[in-house]
C-alpha cells in the first residue's frame, strides 16, 4: 500500500457510517455479562437458603463461571476471528440468555453448578467479539479511545444496575428472577444487532485447531482448580495431580502456537512489552479486588442486616466511579502518560482496600462508600487505559485474540481470587467458636449459619451469630489487606512495563 492511498482509506474508516449505534449494540452485551455477575453476588444468601450447599459448593457456584470462561476466551476469541465476530456474538448472546433461564430454574447445588459451567461457555463468546468488533469499528484512535471508554463505563454501569434491579427483584420475587432479566437485553441485542453490526474476521484464517482449543480448556481448568483446592483445602494429591496436568497441557498449548503456520493465539503478542504489562496489570487487580467483592454483598446483607435493595445501592459509587473515571480515561492518559494513570488508578484501589481492613460489624458507611467510590475511579482509569493499549498493540485481524487475551486474564484474576481470597475468608470464618449446639452447618457458610439460627433457642441463635459474623468480618478484613498488597504489586509492575507507552494519535498500520 503506498502512502499516497494510506489517509484516503483511513479517512473512509474513521466515517464509517453507523458505528456509534453499533456500538450501542456492542456494549448492551457487556451489560448482559456485568449484570449476570453482579447479581450472583446478592442472591448468594437466597441460594444458600434454597438449595442448601456446602461451603465448597458455594465457592463453585461463585467460580465456576469464571473458571469455564478463562479456558474457552483465547478459543472462542480466535473462532469468531475466522466464522464472523458478529455470529459469534449474536449466537453467543442467544445461549445466553436461553441459559440464564436454566439458572433461574436450578433446582440443586450441582445443578446450579452445571448452569453457571454453561453459562460460561455461552459468555466466553461475548466480550472478546465485542472488544474486537470496536477496534474494526473505530479506526481513529481518539474515538477508539472514547468507545473503549463507553464500553468499560457500560460494564461499571451494569455492575450499579445488576444489584439495584436484583436487590428489587429479591425483595418482590425468588431468586431465580435475578437471572431472568437476562433475557430481554439478549432479545433487543440480537434483534437490533442483526441490522446494525457489520460483520467481521480475518481474510485468511486457517483452520481452526481443535487440539489447542482442547491443550487450552484443560490447561486453564486444571491451574485455577489446583490453586483452588490447595487454597481451600491445603496440599492434596488430587490438587497436586490436576496442576500438573494443567501446566502440562498449557505447556503443549505455547509450543503448538509456535509451530502452527496461522496459530490459535499468535504468542508473538507478549514480545509487545505494552501488550504484556496490560494483561498482567489486568490479571493482578481483579486477583486483589473479586475475592473482596464477591463477599461484599453477604457483607451488608448477612452482618450488616441491609436489605437487598439497599445493598445494591450500597455499592453504587464504585460504579459511579468507575463511569466517569472511564469516559475521560483515553484523555487524561494522552495528557499525562499511560503508566501514571495505570499506576495511579491500581495504587488508589489499594489504598481503599488497605482502609478496609479496618472493617468491623458496625462500620459506618461513609468509610465504606469513600473506598467503593476510590475503587471505582481506580478502576475505570486502570481498566480502560489498559483495553485501549491492548487493542492498539495489535493488527486488526487479531483484534478477536487479543481481546480473548485480556479477558482471559479477567476471569482467571476473578478466578484466582475468589479462590485465593475467598478462601481466607472461608478459612478464617470457619474457625468460630459457637455456643454448644451449634450445628456443623453453620461453619460452612455465614449463609447457613443465618439458616441454622431459626432452629435453635434465641439466646444460643444470637451468640451463635454474633461470633460467626465476627468471624466473617475478620475474615474478609485479612482478604482485603491481601488484596491491597496484591494491588500495590500491580501498580508497581505496571509503572516499569507500561514505561514509553503512549496511546495512538492518528492511526497506524501494523506490520
Amino acid at each position: 500500500m503506498t502512502s499516497t492511498l494510506q489517509p484516503a482509506m483511513t479517512t473512509e474508516a474513521v466515517k464509517r457510517p453507523g458505528r456509534w449505534l453499533a456500538l450501542g449494540v456492542l456494549v448492551l452485551a457487556v451489560l448482559l455479562v456485568a449484570v449476570d455477575a453482579t447479581v450472583l453476588g446478592l442472591a448468594t444468601p437466597y441460594i444458600s437458603e434454597d438449595l442448601k450447599p456446602s461451603g465448597t459448593q458455594l465457592l463453585w457456584i461463585g467460580d465456576v463461571y469464571s473458571f469455564v470462561i478463562a479456558g474457552l476466551l483465547v478459543s472462542m476469541g480466535s473462532l469468531g476471528d475466522r466464522i464472523g465476530r458478529k455470529r459469534i456474538l449474536l449466537i453467543g448472546a442467544t445461549a445466553f440468555g436461553a441459559i440464564s433461564v436454566f439458572n433461574a430454574y436450578a433446582t440443586s447445588p450441582e445443578m446450579m453448578i452445571v448452569a453457571r459451567a454453561l453459562l460460561g461457555v455461552a459468555g466466553a463468546t461475548l466480550m472478546p467479539a465485542t472488544l474486537a468488533l470496536i477496534r474494526n469499528l473505530f479506526h481513529d484512535p481518539r474515538e477508539r479511545s472514547l468507545a473503549v471508554g463507553i464500553w468499560g463505563a457500560t460494564a461499571s454501569a451494569g455492575t450499579a444496575v445488576g444489584p439495584i434491579a436484583g436487590g428489587f427483584l429479591l425483595e418482590h420475587f425468588w431468586w431465580g428472577s435475578v437471572f431472568l432479566i437476562n433475557l430481554p437485553v439478549m432479545i433487543v441485542l440480537v434483534l437490533v444487532g442483526i441490522k446494525l453490526l457489520p460483520e467481521s474476521r480475518t481474510a485468511h484464517p486457517g483452520p481452526w485447531d481443535l487440539v489447542s482449543v482442547v491443550l487450552s480448556l484443560v490447561g486453564m481448568i486444571g491451574v485455577v482448580y489446583a490453586i483452588k483446592e490447595a487454597a481451600t483445602h491445603g496440599f492434596a494429591w488430587s490438587a497436586l495431580a490436576a496442576g500438573l496436568l494443567g501446566a502440562a497441557a498449557l505447556y503443549g498449548f505455547v509450543r503448538r502456537q509456535l509451530r502452527l503456520p496461522t496459530p490459535l493465539l499468535d504468542m508473538r503478542l507478549f514480545r509487545h512489552r505494552g501488550f504484556s504489562g496490560a494483561v498482567l496489570a489486568d490479571l493482578l487487580t481483579i486477583l486483589g479486588l473479586s475475592g473482596l467483592v464477591f463477599f461484599l454483598s453477604q457483607y451488608l446483607q448477612l452482618v450488616q442486616g441491609r436489605r437487598p435493595f439497599e445493598a445494591g445501592l450500597a455499592e453504587l459509587p464504585a460504579a459511579v466511579g468507575a463511569v466517569v473515571a472511564g469516559l475521560v480515561a483515553g484523555r487524561v492518559a494522552r495528557r499525562f502518560s499511560v503508566r501514571t494513570v495505570v499506576s495511579g488508578g491500581l495504587a488508589a484501589i489499594g489504598l481503599a482496600l488497605a482502609a478496609l481492613t479496618v472493617l468491623d460489624q458496625s462500620t459506618g458507611y461513609p468509610l465504606l462508600g469513600t473506598a467503593l467510590l476510590v475503587v471505582g475511579v481506580g478502576a475505570g482509569f486502570s481498566f480502560t487505559v489498559t483495553a485501549d493499549v491492548i487493542l492498539s498493540s495489535v493488527p486488526k485481524e487479531q483484534a478477536g485474540s487479543a481481546s480473548a487475551v485480556s479477558e482471559t486474564a479477567y476471569e482467571l484474576g476473578a478466578a484466582l481470587g475468589i479462590a485465593a481470597l475467598g478462601s481466607i475468608v472461608t478459612g478464617v470464618y470457619r474457625d468460630f467458636t459457637g455456643p454448644a449446639g451449634t450445628p456443623a452447618a453453620a461453619h460452612e457458610s455465614l449463609g447457613g449459619a443465618v439458616e441454622a439460627a431459626t432452629r435453635m433457642p434465641a439466646h444460643s441463635a444470637a451468640t451463635m451469630l454474633d461470633a460467626a459474623r465476627t468471624s466473617f468480618v475478620d475474615g474478609l478484613a485479612l482478604a482485603a489487606g491481601v488484596g491491597a498488597a496484591v494491588l500495590l504489586a500491580a501498580a508497581a509492575a505496571a509503572w516499569f512495563l507500561l514505561r514509553n507507552q503512549k496511546l495512538e494519535d492518528s492511526e497506524t498500520e501494523h506490520a
